[in-house]
């Protein structure tokens, strides 16, 4: 097996694959282990999710030995941590740094691929496993002159290792989204001046991060068993309690009360520990984003800039909601200012700044907090060929078709944990779900003398047309959304994780291995199998 990606992912179906007995090679674009968090480095990266519940499970002594600091830990940390999993498990001699895969290409005549990466190696294997992750491709807004500027300029997704010295400079962010709110308020104390160009502002309720004390390592540890049961079945992924209630059965002041509690817990619980139906009546969500933009008026003191902020045109969850620290409160720093794209659109990028329609400013530093060609980005610009030579791109020109986000018709031998139609909740958790029914899938297939494993089309187009329906589903995220393909010029707007959520996952993935794998063609040789 190739193994693509030393992210959370990759590094998990590494250590699937070895301890199943399977041969195996993992390359990585990148110089080092992390995925995610290797390119990510920007100051202020951080978790969204409880560290311990987004680290692996799959080791009682890992947990019992690696101790976060924080509930929801920075990258650094997070970084050190894949190191040390990456170390102690002996993973690291299955590696290949600086090899991003160039091209991999089927071949009909031994049923296996042939797999090509940027340092020159060329390599044959039964199976591929892309784990490039929803996070990889970074994107830039189509602004003229970018390449004309003559100061420092960096994707927040391709952050230096050597870090970026901002002080005293004049810094421009262009982008609020998840990465533009956590870099804004860290490097606006050190920056001379800090102008954010902002095209859409989102519903961000702070993360209330905090360390974790003795006591609770110790409760996390004795509660470990619980916890990974509880986490290994879960809708969301996460340990968060389901509130018992809707809107409408508190008074006034029970949900006001309600609503502050929300407002000082942590990360997502905001939306997982919330009324039943926030993300189902919007009636509800609109009472809930009143007291959100309530609570934004009263941290910006300037009322002009607080209404820029204010989000309008999407409720509450149709956007993947933000969570921060400091983020409203930067905005009363005198060296901050505000620029709302869409009243006064980016124009160029100048030799040494950037003009919009009402003026030019001038700085030595721009961070392109743009985002990402989320789902599909790395998969589709890696040279895949497969059957009768039809490209991965090709194959999804209309948008992404697969079966349990896991395989796609005419790419045999070829998985994709992580990517499209994949995680709907804590993403390790999801994603270590597709791990494992792989790595159960190919062990089936060795065990019964399978060659290829090629899902049966019927059993992607039925996959797919339940993804696409229930696409606008509450509580699926808004067609406007990047889960949509909506921030890529001309990419077909289709679903590009699982409507179905984790409770369709993990029913299909039951029903598959009591059918024997019937969802597949299964083929002794490599040619197509009925």
């Amino acid at each position: 097996m190739i193994v693509v990606g030393a992210g959370i992912t990759g590094i998990y179906q590494l250590y699937r694959a070895r301890e199943a007995g399977f041969s195996v090679q993992l390359v990585e674009a990148g110089s080092g282990v992390g995925g995610t968090w290797f390119w990510n480095r920007y100051p202020g990266a951080q978790f969204d999710s409880e560290s311990y519940t987004y680290g692996y499970l799959f080791s009682r002594e890992l947990f019992d030995e690696w101790e976060w600091s924080e509930q929801f830990a920075h990258q650094p940390e997070v970084e050190r941590y894949l190191i040390h999993v990456v170390d102690r498990f002996d993973l690291r001699r299955h590696m290949r740094f600086d090899a991003p895969v160039t091209s991999a290409v089927w071949d009909e005549s031994c049923g296996g691929w042939t797999v090509t990466t940027g340092d020159g190696v060329v390599t044959r294997a039964r199976y591929v496993v892309a784990a490039t992750g929803v996070f990889s491709v970074p994107l830039y807004p189509p602004v003229p002159g970018r390449d004309a500027f003559a100061g420092e300029q960096h994707h927040t997704g391709r952050w230096p290792v050597s870090g970026v010295d901002v002080a005293g400079k004049r810094v421009a962010v262009v982008g609020t989204g998840s990465s533009g709110v956590q870099i804004i308020p860290v490097i606006a104390p050190e920056a001379a001046e800090l102008t954010v160009y902002q095209r859409t502002p989102h519903w961000c309720t702070p993360l209330n991060n905090a360390p974790i004390t003795a006591d609770e390592q110790a409760a996390l540890r004795e509660g470990f068993d619980a916890m990974r049961e509880v986490l290994d079945t879960s809708a969301s992924g996460f340990l968060h309690v389901p509130h018992d209630r809707a809107t409408a059965a508190d008074s006034d002041d029970e949900r006001r009360a309600f609503y502050e509690r929300m407002w000082n817990s942590p990360g997502f619980t905001k939306l997982t520990s919330h009324y039943t139906d926030l993300l189902f009546d919007p009636a509800a969500n609109d009472q809930w984003c009143a007291f959100l933009a309530d609570k934004i008026r009263s941290i910006v003191d300037d009322p002009a800039t607080a209404e820029k902020l204010v989000p309008r045109g999407h409720r509450y969850g149709e956007h993947r909601p933000p969570f921060v620290t400091n983020y409203f409160e930067t905005y009363n720093r005198p060296n901050v200012e505000l620029v709302d794209v869409k009243a006064t659109p980016i124009v160029r990028v100048t030799a040494d700044g950037i003009e919009t329609t009402d003026a030019v400013r001038q700085h030595d530093v721009i961070v392109w907090a743009t985002g990402w060609d989320f789902g599909t980005g790395a998969l589709t610009r890696m040279g895949v060929r497969g059957r009768d030579g039809v490209a991965l791109e090709d194959h999804w020109a209309d948008g992404p078709t697969t079966f349990l986000g896991v395989q796609t018709s005419r790419f045999p031998n070829f998985f994709f944990p992580g990517g499209p139609h994949a995680a709907a909740g804590n993403n390790p958790r999801y994603n270590g779900d597709q791990v494992d029914f792989i790595t159960d899938t190919i062990v089936f297939a060795r065990d019964h003398d399978v060659a290829t494993v090629e899902v049966d089309p019927a059993a992607e187009d039925e996959w797919t047309a339940m993804v696409d329906k229930w696409a606008t589903r509450p509580p699926s995220f808004g067609p406007d959304s990047y889960y949509f393909g909506a921030n890529v010029p001309g990419k077909p707007r289709r679903y590009l994780i699982n409507a179905g959520g984790r409770p369709k996952l993990h029913t299909e993935i039951a029903k598959v291995k009591a059918s024997g794998y019937e969802a597949f063609r299964l083929s002794r040789s490599g040619s197509p199998a009925s």
